[in-house]
């Protein structure tokens, strides 16, 4: 095949490409905020959520933090949003539940996180929210999941929401609506490599 020929052949494919493209585009023609969860045993769910943290920072929207589970002050993520204007930012945990090894314990602090959380998302003035490690004290039972579905049913209706977290339940899946899982295939720490910082908090 001639180079004249591939080329007819690459513009002829991306046509199509793009007409189906188009149509898809066309098709999609409302807005609203969005529920999108991140979950899978894969590294970079949190990533991820910060990812579109800075992205709406970047369109000068305003954006909430709460962070379940996670009882440190000190990663990276936290360190450099907390300086940046428009940014709520708040740790609800007391670190891992094989840490605090204290079920009530456990059941309070998330109880009153999700308090914190409520508020957040209840403030219209909010555009993204994201619940970080959520769905550990959804699959612990220490948060009534229907409880947390209707508040997150009733937040603002332009108000982008992002769930991060292993084992996300399927109601919560059902109820997003986006939901990517990340797949893990291979990871440093099981080669004996400590968590890095700048790369892992």
């Amino acid at each position: 095949m001639s180079e004249s020929d591939k080329g007819a052949r690459h513009r002829r494919r991306m046509q199509r490409k793009k007409s189906v493209v188009d149509s898809a585009i066309a098709e999609a023609d409302r807005d609203q905020g969005l529920l999108l969860v991140l979950t899978g045993n894969g590294k970079g769910k949190s990533s991820s959520a910060f990812g579109m943290l800075a992205r709406a920072l970047g369109h000068g929207l305003r954006v909430g933090v709460a962070q379940f589970v996670k009882g440190r002050s000190d990663t990276g993520e936290e360190g450099f949003f907390r300086r940046q204007p428009g940014v709520t930012w708040q740790v609800l945990g007391e670190g891992f539940t094989w840490e605090t090894q204290n079920l009530a314990r456990d059941i309070e602090t998330a109880r009153r996180g999700w308090e914190q959380a409520r508020a957040l998302l209840r403030d219209p003035d909010l555009g993204l929210v994201v619940l970080d490690e959520l769905t550990y004290p959804l699959k612990y039972g220490w948060l009534e999941l229907q409880t947390v579905l209707d508040d997150l049913a009733a937040r603002p209706p332009m108000q982008h929401v992002v769930i991060t977290g292993r084992g996300a339940p399927e109601a919560l899946c059902e109820a997003a609506d986006t939901v990517t899982e990340l797949a893990d295939l291979k990871h440093a720490f099981r080669s004996g490599i400590r968590a890095q910082p700048g790369v892992d908090w």
